[in-house]
C-alpha cells in the first residue's frame, strides 16, 4: 500500500478538531462529553485493585492503616484540590512509550475528568492503521515529522487534555515549544520494566523491544531533560520503601505525579503575584 504526504495531511488536518473543547468545570459533577462525532471517548471508570505491598509497609512501619482506604479516592481528591489552579490547563506525558505510561495517563485524566489521547495513535489514525503510518515514516520521514508537529499543535491548542505524547513531541524545537502551552511531565521508567510490555512482573524483558527502547531513549533523552517535572520510578520506589519496582500501582505514581503539578501550579501563582506592580 502506497501512502502519500499529501493523503495524510488531508485526512489529519480534521482528525482532532472534531473534538469540542470542553469548559472548565471545577465543581463540576461530571464530566462534559464529547460529540457525537467524535471517536475518541473519555475514561468514565477505573477497575478497583489489590492494594500495593508499598502501602503495607507503610502501614507496618507507621502504624497507620493505610491499606483499608481506596487508592483510587485517595487520587480523585488530590485532583479535586489541584483542579481550580490548574484552570483546564492541558498535561502532556513524556518518556518512552510504555504501559505504564499509558495507564497512569488514563488514571490522571479520568481523576481530573480530562480527555485522554495519546498522540501516536491519533497519527497512526491519520495514516490509516500502524502499518500504513510505519510505511509513511520510512517512504517519507520528513511527512511523517510533519504529522507528529500537526497532531501536537491541534491538540496543544485545547485545554484540559491528558497527552501520552510519543518521543516525536521531543525530538525537535518545534514540538518542546509547542508542550509549553500545558505543563509537561517526564515519566522515567527504567527501559527493562518499560521492555516488559503488559506482561506480568515475573516476566523477563524482551530484549527486541529493549533495544527499540534503548535507541528510542537516547535520541530523546536531551528532549525529556526540558520537561517540567520528573516522576522517577526508581525515586518513587525508593520513597515509599518498595524493593521491587514492578509492584507500584497507577495510583501512587498519579499522586506522585498531581502532587508535582501542585507544585509547578505553586511556583507560577507566586511568580505572576511578584511581577505585578505595587
Amino acid at each position: 500500500m502506497e501512502i502519500s504526504a499529501a493523503s495524510v495531511s488531508l485526512t489529519f488536518s480534521g482528525l482532532v478538531p472534531r473534538l469540542h473543547p470542553p469548559l472548565f468545570y471545577p465543581q463540576a459533577r461530571s464530566a462534559p462529553l464529547l460529540s457525537s462525532s467524535s471517536s475518541v471517548k473519555l475514561i468514565s471508570s477505573h477497575r478497583r485493585i489489590a492494594p500495593s505491598p508499598c502501602l503495607a509497609d507503610q502501614s507496618a512501619s507507621t502504624g497507620v492503616n493505610v491499606v483499608d482506604s481506596d487508592p483510587i479516592d485517595a487520587v480523585k481528591r488530590k485532583a479535586m484540590d489541584i483542579s481550580p489552579q490548574l484552570k483546564g490547563a492541558s498535561i502532556f506525558l513524556v518518556g518512552v512509550n510504555n504501559h505504564i505510561k499509558t495507564n497512569l495517563g488514563k488514571l490522571l485524566a479520568e481523576s481530573l475528568r480530562y480527555y485522554y489521547f495519546d498522540s501516536d495513535n491519533l497519527i497512526a489514525e491519520a495514516a490509516g492503521g500502524n502499518t500504513s503510518v510505519q510505511a509513511l515514516k520510512e517512504a517519507d520521514e520528513k511527512a511523517f515529522k510533519e504529522s507528529e508537529t500537526e497532531v501536537l499543535k491541534q491538540l496543544s491548542s485545547m485545554g484540559r487534555l491528558v497527552v501520552c505524547a510519543g518521543d516525536g513531541a521531543v525530538q525537535s524545537l518545534t514540538n518542546l515549544a509547542l508542550l509549553r502551552h500545558g505543563i509537561s511531565i517526564w515519566i522515567d521508567v527504567p527501559l527493562e520494566i518499560a521492555a516488559k510490555g503488559d506482561a506480568p512482573f515475573s516476566s523477563e524483558p524482551s530484549p527486541e523491544l529493549y533495544d527499540a527502547l534503548k535507541a528510542s531513549y537516547e535520541k530523546s533523552r536531551k528532549g525529556y531533560d526540558t520537561a517540567d517535572a520528573v516522576i522517577s520510578l526508581e525515586r518513587i520506589a525508593t520513597k515509599l520503601g518498595c524493593e521491587d519496582l514492578d509492584t507500584l500501582t497507577s495510583e501512587e505514581l498519579a499522586l506522585e505525579v498531581l502532587k508535582e503539578i501542585e507544585k509547578l501550579t505553586r511556583v507560577k501563582k507566586m511568580m505572576e503575584e511578584a511581577s505585578r506592580p505595587f
